[in-house]
């Protein structure tokens, strides 16, 4: 069974870490495709002030390069806020139940995962791979709905997300960079440089479009 890898956000900007993070899980996980997913309306976040085309934008070139990840536009285009159970439900429409699909998020995320919209149908869908930021979850109480739901579906096993297209929860620990969008963007309001946070060519298409000014 094919291997779908799902990372979703806002990508404002998108960076090397993101970029580091998503080979690091295709190599792990033997994914066959890794899906880069911008976020119109994030429900959980403050409305970016760069545009979703922009961002999107800045997602394909960052991209381009890496025949393993692709663009996924489908969140730009329909309306109202960007939940992820719809998103899982259009591609499980698209790609039928022969592939599996991994939804990637922090165990940060996951600690929110019941504040999610329908968020008990999600492994329906997709298995969850949880990236492992130290402590994260160790040292936040999980839910008690969110630990049986963790105790109930986890697995060591990678073999065991290709078995089926949905319903599992794995926990990936990879050496992450510490890099994030929210200091990119402090950066950028001052003068500080941005080189070697992210691509090149990302770099160049802010500065010619004044992103972040």
């Amino acid at each position: 069974m094919r291997i779908i890898g799902l990372l979703g956000g806002t990508f404002n900007p998108i960076h090397l870490g993101h970029l580091r993070m998503a080979q690091a899980l295709a190599d792990a996980l033997q994914l066959d495709e890794v899906r880069f997913i911008p976020s119109a309306t994030p429900p959980h976040k403050v409305a970016p002030e760069v545009s979703a085309i922009q961002r999107a934008e800045m997602v394909r070139i960052a991209i381009s390069d890496n025949p393993l990840f692709k663009l996924d536009m489908r969140e730009l285009e329909r309306t109202g806020a960007s939940y992820t159970i719809d998103t899982l439900i259009s591609l499980r429409k698209e790609l039928g139940a022969s592939v599996a699909l991994c939804l990637i998020m922090g165990s940060d995320a996951f600690i929110q995962l019941n504040t999610w919209a329908r968020w008990q149908e999600l492994l329906n869908y997709c298995h969850i791979i949880l990236v492992q930021r130290p402590n994260t979850i160790k040292q936040s109480k999980l839910a008690d709905e969110l630990a049986a739901l963790l105790e109930q579906n986890y697995t060591e096993s990678i073999a065991d997300l290709s078995q089926k297209p949905a319903g599992y929860v794995h926990m990936q620990a990879i050496s992450a960079l510490d890099i994030s969008s929210t200091v990119i963007r402090a950066n950028l309001k001052t003068t500080h440089s941005i080189r070697y946070l992210v691509t090149n060519d990302v770099l160049n298409y802010i500065n010619l479009n004044s992103l972040y000014g």
